[in-house]
């Protein structure tokens, strides 16, 4: 089998809720998402998506998305799809870094593999465990009475754990999570998302001040080490996410027992390839893990389940549903949420079919 082109498609994704906050007054009210195509020689295609949360969240933006497959693409044309780790290998060296970039062209190769082999991806990632992922819901950045009304809403639609969005004045963050605790059940999760908006001192001052709540602290700083002194003066759950962008860092950080949780973040690795050994490193070490992304539609979605749901249910935190999040669907046949839960597809590959009327003409093409 050989890859005959690859075409690639901007897609606007408007927020369903107006906008989407988080920490040092960012913010995006439509997010610019990367779709891939991958046809072959054989009929079977594949499909991909990379969507960075603006260009301020993390060194990622989604023009580079299509400037770094205007350099990859090209040279990926004749290869065969199904051998994922030899073309992952390959775009290590046309293009050094940028593992966003590569991410969408690494999941549509599950997404071919899937369907030469006849199983859907959750599959060859390991197998299915249970019968449903359980979703956790993010909560823009506002006042916090308004945050906990939203989380209210979105228990009544099924959601049992929430991501409350700080990292702004610390007096205000801890008013927002007394707030948010306040009215949730005591089985529910509450989680402080920091987005690496804390300096130490703030980040402090917060973790003494909640330390009686039933609350997890995530990524309060910007720096590894930061998170890693705050982490040591807390006895509350510790979560990291931003400091932790693939297996090395993974490593790390369980050599530290720097947190006892882990974001995953699919594009920020590269792709499912390597997200996969990330989740593998973590759940020998005894670490739980979110499976997410940093933003998307459909076809991240899909991805984020199968990786998710293929995770032993011992280590499995939560996930995401992006596709709930933005007003406009991409693909047919994606995952869809059901009482703040969701499931992969048992259909070959990732299960999703692009929606070619939703996704428009293709901005590039490379055969």
């Amino acid at each position: 089998m050989k890859i005959t082109k690859i075409s690639v498609y901007q897609v606007d994704l408007p927020v369903r809720e107006g906008s989407y906050k988080w920490s040092g007054g960012k913010g995006v009210e439509v997010l610019d998402s990367t779709v891939v195509r991958i046809d072959t020689d054989e009929g079977l295609s594949g499909v991909g998506e990379c969507c960075p949360l603006g260009p301020v969240y993390l060194p990622s933006y989604a023009a580079g998305v299509r400037a770094g497959l205007a350099e990859l693409a090209p040279t990926l044309i004749g290869d065969d799809p199904t051998h994922i780790s030899v073309l992952g290998r390959k775009m290590e060296t046309v293009l050094k870094g940028h593992p966003y970039v590569k991410s969408a062209i690494d999941v549509a190769c599950w997404d071919i593999l899937g369907k030469v082999a006849g199983k859907p991806v959750v599959d060859l990632l390991g197998g299915p465990e249970g019968e449903t992922v359980t979703l956790y819901r993010a909560i823009s950045q506002e006042e916090p009475e308004t945050m906990a009304r939203k989380v209210k809403g979105y228990k009544e639609e099924g959601y049992t754990r929430f991501q409350l969005k700080v990292g702004g004045d610390a007096d205000d963050d801890i008013e927002r999570i007394h707030a948010v605790r306040a009215m949730l059940d005591p089985r529910d999760v509450l989680i402080a998302d920091a987005n690496t908006g804390w300096l130490p001192h703030q980040a402090m001052r917060v973790v003494k001040a909640v330390k009686e709540v039933d609350v997890y602290i995530e990524q309060p700083c910007l720096t590894y080490e930061e998170c890693l002194s705050i982490r040591r003066h807390t006895d509350l759950p510790f979560i990291l996410d931003e400091n932790i962008d693939g297996p090395q860092s993974v490593l790390r950080a369980c050599a530290d027992r720097a947190m006892d949780c882990v974001n995953i973040k699919i594009s920020k690795f590269g792709g499912l390839s390597k997200a996969r050994l990330g989740r593998d490193l973590l759940c020998e070490a005894g670490i739980a893990l979110t499976v997410e992304d940093t933003h998307g539609g459909d076809i991240v979605t899909a991805a984020i389940s199968h990786l998710a749901h293929s995770t032993p249910q011992a280590n499995r935190f939560t996930a995401t549903d992006f596709n709930s999040y933005v007003t406009t669907s991409i693909a047919n046949g994606a995952p869809q949420r059901v009482d703040g839960k969701m499931t992969a597809s048992r259909a070959p590959g990732l299960g999703v079919e692009l929606n070619e009327d939703a996704v428009g003409a293709p901005v590039a093409v490379y055969d």
